[in-house]
């Protein structure tokens, strides 16, 4: 995980030309924006302007899809809590992200091609299905959408037996907390505030009514060596996705926009500019 990046300082903020919402003045590529219509979060533009929306993983930021929307252009959103962004106002899981990016959609007009990868996945899925007039395919990568049969969460052998002793009552809510934070994944240890307590509700989350109301196509891009969310879960999902198909990277991991841009860029394009017969 890399630690959460701060904003590009000293540059100036403006506002985008895809929407009178944003000023309707034309933005310097690549430069930084401030969204004021949706509470302050930051993105950014790579390449051109197509009508993309990109939204990164849990601990990182919008730069994460420079290799990729630079080939197809688009734009970037730090989620709140990640990059420049402030962090929610309270706790919630991807279902409550959406409700923040919503107007994103909204000043973009659409449709749109939406992209996420491991939690910016999450929340693209509950986008699309509120939104399906604003959102004509939707790009995942490595996203925990489905809970495979069997499957339990990581948990330390210690964390697990002092959060039994808490639910016996036989410790204090601060020792299972000090637990978690000791024991805890890198994520939690590493979130803050409101940012652990939303992390620990999206760790719960599975999307199985979400893949089955999905009205636009979906294509999932996976790294076969991803350690994080295996192929099975996007086998899984394919089979709940009433227009989906599942594209399957040889020696990649979890971080596709970092390992394999193109293929991204790839499965984006294809619904920008969709030939006779494509899945759409």
């Amino acid at each position: 995980m890399l630690p959460n990046r701060e904003a590009d300082a000293g540059r100036p903020a403006y506002h985008s030309p895809a929407s009178a919402a944003w000023g309707g003045k034309p933005a310097p590529k690549g430069s930084p924006m401030a969204l004021e219509t949706i509470g302050g979060l930051f993105g950014e533009r790579f390449g051109g302007d197509a009508p993309v929306l990109a939204l990164h993983g849990w601990g990182r930021d919008r730069r994460d899809w420079a290799p990729v929307l630079s080939a197809t252009g688009g734009w970037a959103v730090d989620l709140p809590g990640f990059g420049a962004s402030p962090p929610p106002p309270r706790a919630m899981g991807a279902a409550g992200y959406a409700t923040l990016v919503e107007p994103v959609l909204a000043a973009l007009g659409g449709p749109v091609v939406l992209a996420g990868h491991s939690f910016g996945g999450r929340v693209a899925v509950h986008l699309a299905v509120r939104q399906p007039d604003r959102v004509r395919g939707l790009v995942l990568a490595g996203v925990p959408l489905v809970r495979l049969p069997g499957a339990r969460p990581r948990v330390s052998v210690r964390f697990r037996a002092v959060r039994v002793a808490r639910r016996l009552r036989l410790v204090s809510a601060e020792a299972l907390d000090r637990a978690r934070r000791r024991y805890g994944s890198a994520d939690y240890r590493a979130a803050e505030g409101v940012m652990r307590q939303v992390l620990v509700r999206v760790v719960t989350e599975s999307y199985e009514q979400e893949l089955g109301a999905l009205a636009c196509p979906v294509h999932l891009v996976w790294g076969e060596a991803d350690g994080v969310v295996p192929p099975p879960v996007a086998t899984r999902a394919l089979t709940l996705i009433p227009a989906g198909r599942l594209t399957l990277l040889p020696g990649v991991g979890h971080d596709v926009p970092a390992e394999a841009p193109g293929a991204l860029a790839g499965a984006i394009a294809a619904w920008l500019d969709p030939s006779p017969g494509e899945l759409r």
